[in-house]
């Protein structure tokens, strides 16, 4: 089975679904933005972008996935961006079940001085609402539980495509007949 996630980690079908993945769940944070009126707080905002960072992480693996570099970089930076947003939407979790007048979020998100995506697309990357705010809820799960284990599914499948790296692609021929270019 680890030869087998090997091989499809060297074809662009996986990668481009990791890409379909990732852009879905940016289009279903502006479809609450937009359309349902729900205001993105800070934490919001930096989750949106290291989704960003996993379409990014996908699209250099697109570029040539049975490159043993470009795979690696690309799962580095999947797993970075995927940990990353993991951390984000466990501290709004713990800002909206656990609230303290000693620990809140910033007001507007803190973009470097050469990348102030907040100003250039104020649409996408502004942040309007509180990060402690219940706004949406789900099976019992606020939005920021349900990042919370979108981001832990991601961290285990980047680790488990990382470790399939190190196995050999499987031997049966049958599998080479399958083309997923």
């Amino acid at each position: 089975m680890l030869r087998l996630l090997n091989y499809y980690s060297q074809n662009r079908l996986a990668w481009f679904l990791l890409l379909l993945s990732a852009l879905s769940f940016e289009l279903v944070a502006l479809f609450f933005q937009h359309v349902v009126g729900l205001l993105p707080c800070t934490l919001c905002i930096y989750q949106r972008c290291v989704f960003l960072g996993i379409m990014l992480a996908a699209l250099i693996a697109l570029i040539n996935p049975k490159s043993l570099l470009y795979r690696l970089f690309a799962l580095a930076l999947w797993l970075y961006c995927a940990i990353k947003g993991f951390c984000y939407a466990y501290e709004q979790v713990t800002l909206q079940f656990q609230p303290s007048l000693f620990h809140s979020c910033s007001l507007t998100p803190e973009f470097p001085s050469w990348l102030p995506l907040d100003r250039w697309f104020p649409a996408i990357f502004a942040s309007f609402g509180q990060c402690s705010e219940k706004v949406w809820a789900f099976l019992s799960l606020e939005m920021s539980q349900w990042t919370m284990l979108i981001f832990i599914c991601y961290v285990i499948v980047a680790l488990l495509i990382l470790l399939v790296q190190f196995f050999k692609q499987p031997l049966d021929q049958n599998l080479n007949k399958v083309k997923f270019h």
